[in-house]
């Protein structure tokens, strides 16, 4: 996957399932938030990837079970680039008084397309990026 709608991505392996849901979630939420909240298009997507064959991470180390990541259907979003040149990192913009509307409006829609999304409201490890994932836990942090 290299783009979605009108937002350019590294490459990013992943389930097609996924890809399609990320697909989804950028042209019906994350575009028009971006349009509404801060006036102007989303031009890329930062990301830290896909597929990585691991344990679950926890607060206390690795679990027992595998990640969502271990089988591509776990996307990592870190950020987004804008029409305007602003580039908008979850880690440092989360809780700016001009982004966090939109941020919080980004997250309640992700949770429309993927079963677990988690923010940085969730924990420290994911203090950096949304995670999306397709799955049977169903999780809107």
């Amino acid at each position: 996957m290299r783009e979605t709608g009108s937002a350019a991505l590294d490459p990013m392996p992943t389930r097609c399932a996924s890809a399609l849901r990320l697909a989804l979630w950028v042209e019906h939420g994350l575009e028009p938030l971006a349009r509404a909240h801060l006036g102007a298009q989303i031009t890329r997507i930062h990301h830290f990837g896909s597929f990585s064959c691991r344990p679950i991470r926890t607060s206390t180390g690795d679990g027992r079970a595998m990640s969502a990541h271990a089988t591509g259907d776990a996307l990592d979003i870190s950020g987004i680039t804008l029409s305007d040149g602003r580039r908008l990192m979850l880690r440092d913009t989360w809780s700016s008084p001009q982004t966090a509307a939109f941020w919080q409006a980004a997250r309640a829609s992700a949770c429309t397309w993927f079963p677990t999304v988690l923010s940085p409201d969730y924990n420290a490890l994911h203090a950096d990026h949304f995670h999306l994932a397709r799955g049977r836990w169903r999780a809107c942090r």
